[in-house]
């Protein structure tokens, strides 16, 4: 008897999904497909990326190979296009490097734009590394104050920046004339035990320059006496003439 109730259970069961697939099984079906494209779309595009990043790594290569070969227009170019159409990673580095290109081939004003751009932007590191640049572009020409308005965010205590910045300012004192101030603050960075060493090399050298006289000028040096062409031989010496001779 107890079977008799399973067989009408379960063909009662059957009737009821037949008729819910028979009412939703179509938006059961669209559901299904839309996980599956989504997980698919989901890959491919992370392909996507992936191949969009290997492509912008070689032309950033590329780039920077144009650039060591003495062609900063050419480089300028290849970054610029980079900056355009890479991931947001590559192009924002890249459009801190089209600035140094466009640097380093005089075009000076035009690299101050994109330094500018770069420096108010919202990665701390480019815009920290773009005001530097900017702070060295002008220093032999600006006055102080903008120099020091240029890096003022880098030379707080806690700024990781902060001892580029004040070797740069340590610069612009030397570069003024101000050799108490430039000397005192190159041998400050000297010892300081937190630079880098290739900084704290640099201003040790700037300290004892400074100190040597280096501000001093010592006049003109001579030019060095032209070298010997070989081969050459020097022209015969005339002979004396006889005694009484009258002379030409």
């Amino acid at each position: 008897m107890s079977d008799i109730f399973r067989e009408v259970e379960e063909e009662v069961r059957r009737e009821r999904y037949a008729k819910l697939w028979k009412e939703y099984g179509d938006y059961i079906i669209a559901i299904v497909a839309i996980v599956i494209i989504g997980a698919a779309g989901g890959q491919l595009w992370r392909y996507y990326q992936h191949q969009q990043t290997i492509k912008a790594s070689d032309e950033y290569q590329a780039a920077l190979q144009t650039f060591d070969a003495n062609n900063p227009l050419g480089a300028a170019q290849a970054f610029q296009k980079l900056a355009q159409s890479a991931p947001a990673g590559y192009a924002l580095v890249s459009q801190l490097q089209e600035a140094n290109a466009l640097l380093a081939a005089g075009k000076r004003d035009d690299a101050l734009k994109l330094y500018k751009t770069v420096a108010g932007g919202s990665d701390p590191i480019l815009a920290s590394l773009a005001r530097l640049r900017i702070a060295w572009a002008i220093v032999d020409t600006a006055p102080k104050s903008e120099v020091q308005s240029v890096l003022a965010p880098l030379t707080d205590p806690t700024s990781p920046w902060r001892f580029m910045a004040r070797e740069l300012l340590a610069y612009d004192d030397y570069r003024l004339g101000d050799m108490t101030a430039a000397q005192k603050e190159y041998e400050a960075l000297a010892n300081e035990a937190q630079a880098p060493q290739g900084l704290r090399q640099r201003c040790n050298a700037m300290a004892n320059f400074s100190k040597a006289g280096g501000d001093h000028d010592v006049g003109v040096v001579p030019p060095a006496p032209a070298a010997p062409i070989p081969g050459a031989t020097a022209p015969a010496k005339p002979a004396a003439a006889p005694a009484g001779a009258p002379q030409q």
